[in-house]
């Protein structure tokens, strides 16, 4: 125990603090850190430089170096800088490196060194310059600001979601202020900036004046600020060379420590453990380091080289050229629980598992949890990995967002040997590293598109939760279309092909791709952007090798555009089609009688093209028929457009215009019993019974006259009906006697005829109380009939 708690340092009594190396770097540095431009990611993250950034004492025609790390000091990037002055680093939350330019501009970067995107900081900061910039993290996520030459402020809380905002003029500033951070308080941002012995806070619509409690008199100037990983505690550091500690919120002093150093520190982090109640800071000079809090001690590190403090959410990483180290407060219970260090916690796992066999019913989950999370963070921590995460840092990071990081480094084998580990479901785990995986492959145009699609398909298969579909996009993206069609006849789904095809300008096979997918809405999406993208005589070309398309892009047609309907029928000669179109046009489409006249003019020239001779007569007919409506119309008035050839007649006849009628029904062919069927019809509904009683007697009914017996009764007239039952024929003469109520009569009729059914037709309409004589002179002509 005593070896182990050898480099424990007390602060006070109650808190110690501890330095141990993560890594002995080996990074080949030629130039100090203090002549780099240094950015370092939380949570174990890289580590960006970006050498000879503009110093005067070098030669003009060098350029600048950006090289990213790994925290354990690994290349993993290093690229010329051919853009811009640039006055700051910071990584994102994402572990995107922002590059912020003199100018304004923001150049986003990826871990390997690779250009994602950029964005201006707006027209102000363009024409002022760039002073001085921070990068900062909020719960919206990783935002810059910028301190211009105007010596005012710019401001956007999320890069993600650009929002600038200018901060208000701080009353009086001359010159640059002496330090200045940004700090959230209630999910907005804040700039907190010291003038002399003044401080502001600045948000976006006010500037106030804050008053620190408790502050030792005598400060003319804040010569260093720090706002804690939380963002719930603050430090200055005074030029009587005193730092004071309290809350963010300006209401509470924690305490003040006098240094006796006067020189401003290069740099002041917070060094905090969550649930911890000891507060403390470290401060860094060129070759000492000191770790403060509220007792009057003080822990001092000798630092032998230049040194760059990372803030932590439990500690604080330092690394230098030769070694990476980390300065954190023991926890309390240290020895029974998992301390900062993996390699600590495994020694102390190995006593719980030999402890744990003497207690009974001590349940094993929280242990084997532990001894998972512990392989885990031994895993990640070694030297070619270099993510040196503590148990609390893993805690607040997630296991997926640690996979992420671990897709970002390309280091999905291990990604997915520790989704295997944990069990977790392949949605979530080792189907998406596979399709990341997927994605920075089809990036290697060094290899052959077919080499890169066999390759993904044998490592992917059907793997649940992997879209083929994504990774073509990736390869369309890198400029590799035929891989990317290579790669899409593995995806299942033919809504996610068709949509990436179209882009790709591959709309033919996309087609055939929605067609054979029978999703008709999928083919008329396609079918509207062939549309729109070739020119008329390729599009109908095109749909006619597709039957399916043809007949949609038709019924699309018939509904919204009418006349590429007619240009379909025309491409095709499918003259029966386009006679049936301009049928439909003559009564939809025009309103004039010349016009529809005419549609219908070349619906029959259509129809004789087809061959279809009983189409293009009755066209021709309905032409006539038209054209004589109209003569009506002008002559007699009344209404006769639109009505059928038996209407019109009806309609003359009912005007008391019979020789009109007769002369359309000549003219129209309507046969003899269809014309007097009409007439006899109308006439009744005239109730016209003298004009109906001389047609009768015109000449020889062709269809009977049984016909006028059944109408005149339909309209309640059996005076007029039994003037032609008289006149019925034979073979109808019962039905007809019926029909007018004489019912003695058809008797006599049905037992002259002998015929058995007009007797019991007779027999139905009797009634006993009237009919009874009737009734007996039936049943006697039928044992009549019987014994002869």
């Amino acid at each position: 125990m005593d070896c182990y708690t050898a480099n424990w340092n007390p602060l006070g009594d109650s808190a110690f603090y501890r330095k141990y190396e993560l890594y002995s770097m080996d990074w080949d540095l030629k130039e100090e850190l203090r002549d780099c431009l240094v950015a370092a990611a939380p949570y174990g993250g890289p580590i960006a430089l970006l050498r000879n950034p503009w110093r005067k004492e070098k030669a003009a025609s060098m350029r600048p170096v950006l090289e990213i790390y790994s925290a354990s000091g690994m290349p993993l990037a290093s690229l010329m800088w051919k853009s811009g002055p640039v006055v700051s680093l910071g990584w994102s939350a994402e572990e995107e490196l922002l590059c912020v330019q003199e100018d304004g501009v923001v150049l986003v970067y990826g871990l390997h060194g690779d250009f994602r995107r950029h964005f201006s900081m707006g027209n102000e900061v363009l024409q002022n310059r760039v002073l001085d910039a921070r990068i900062f993290h909020t719960e919206l996520g990783s935002g810059v600001a910028i301190l211009t030459g105007a010596h005012r402020f710019t401001l956007s809380a999320n890069v993600s979601d650009l929002k600038l905002r200018r901060m208000p003029e701080v009353p009086g500033l001359q010159s640059a202020p002496s330090c200045w951070t940004t700090l959230c308080r209630d999910r907005v941002a804040h700039i907190l900036l010291a003038v002399g012995p003044d401080l502001y806070l600045l948000d976006h619509a006010t500037c106030s004046p804050v008053t620190l409690p408790g502050l030792a008199p005598g400060v003319s100037s804040f010569l260093q600020m720090a706002v804690s990983f939380t963002s719930r505690h603050l430090a200055l550091f005074t030029d009587t060379g005193y730092i004071w500690m309290g809350t963010a919120s300006f209401k509470e002093k924690l305490c003040e420590f006098n240094c006796n150093i006067r020189a401003p520190p290069k740099q002041m982090v917070w060094c905090s453990r969550p649930r911890s109640k000891e507060r403390a800071v470290v401060v860094a000079w060129e070759r000492r380091l000191m770790v403060v809090g509220d007792t009057p001690e003080s822990i001092q590190f000798v630092l032998d080289e230049d040194s760059y403090l990372v803030p932590e959410l439990d500690g604080v990483r330092i690394f230098s050229r030769t070694t990476h180290e980390f300065l954190h407060e023991v926890p309390g219970e240290a020895l029974t629980r998992a301390p900062g260090d993996p390699g600590q916690g495994l020694l102390g796992t190995t006593a719980a598992s030999f402890g744990k066999c003497f207690l009974d019913r001590f349940p094993p989950d929280s242990f084997v949890r532990m001894c998972q999370d512990l392989r885990i963070l031994n895993a990640i921590r070694d030297y070619h990995i270099g993510i040196p995460l503590t148990y609390s840092q893993y805690k607040q990071l997630t296991i997926q967002v640690l996979l992420d990081r671990l897709v970002l480094r390309r280091l999905y084998p291990l990604a997915i040997q520790i989704c295997e580990y944990l069990r977790l479901p392949e949605v979530q785990g080792v189907s998406r590293i596979l399709a990341h995986w997927a994605c920075y492959k089809v990036q290697q145009k060094d290899v052959s598109d077919e080499d890169v699609a066999r390759a993904i398909n044998q490592k992917l298969g059907d793997t649940p939760g992997v879209s083929y579909s994504d990774i073509a996009a990736r390869a369309y993206g890198c400029g590799r279309t035929e891989l990317a069609i290579k790669l899409l006849e593995y995806e299942p789904r033919s809504g996610e092909q068709v949509p990436l095809l179209l882009k790709m300008k591959r709309s033919k096979l996309a087609l055939s791709k929605a067609i054979e997918s029978g999703d008709t809405d999928l083919v008329f999406t396609v079918l509207l952007h062939l549309k729109n993208e070739l020119n008329r005589g390729d599009f109908f070309m095109t749909l006619r090798n597709q039957p399916m398309a043809l007949s949609l892009y038709r019924q699309f047609c018939k509904h919204q555009e009418l006349e590429t309907l007619k240009d379909l029928y025309n491409q095709d000669d499918n003259h029966q089609e386009l006679g049936s179109f301009h049928i439909r046009a003559s009564y939809t489409a025009e309103e004039h009688i010349e016009g529809r006249v005419a549609a219908l003019q070349k619906a029959a020239e259509a129809f004789n093209k087809a061959k279809n001779d009983f189409a293009a007569k009755a066209t021709e007919d309905q032409m006539r028929l038209l054209r004589l409506q109209r003569c009506l119309e002008d002559e007699l008035g009344g209404r006769f457009l639109d009505l059928s050839v038996h209407d019109t007649v009806t309609t003359l006849i009912l005007g008391g215009h019979n020789k009109r009628a007769e002369q359309v029904a000549r003219d129209f062919r309507i046969p003899d019993k269809r014309l007097w069927w009409l007439k006899l019809t109308a006439l009744a509904d005239l109730e016209d019974w003298e004009e109906l009683e001389k047609f009768s007697k015109s000449k020889k009914s062709p269809i009977g006259y049984l016909p006028f017996v059944e109408i005149c009764m339909k309209q309640h007239n059996k005076y007029e009906a039994k003037k032609y039952a008289s006149r019925v024929g034979p073979e109808q003469k019962v039905k007809a006697l019926l029909l007018v109520g004489d019912v003695a009569q058809a008797a006599d009729v049905a037992i002259e005829h002998r015929n058995e059914a007009e007797m019991s037709l007779v027999l139905s309409h009797c009634t006993g109380a009237t009919d009874g004589a009737t009734v007996d002179k039936i049943q006697r002509a039928r044992a009549q009939a019987q014994k002869k």
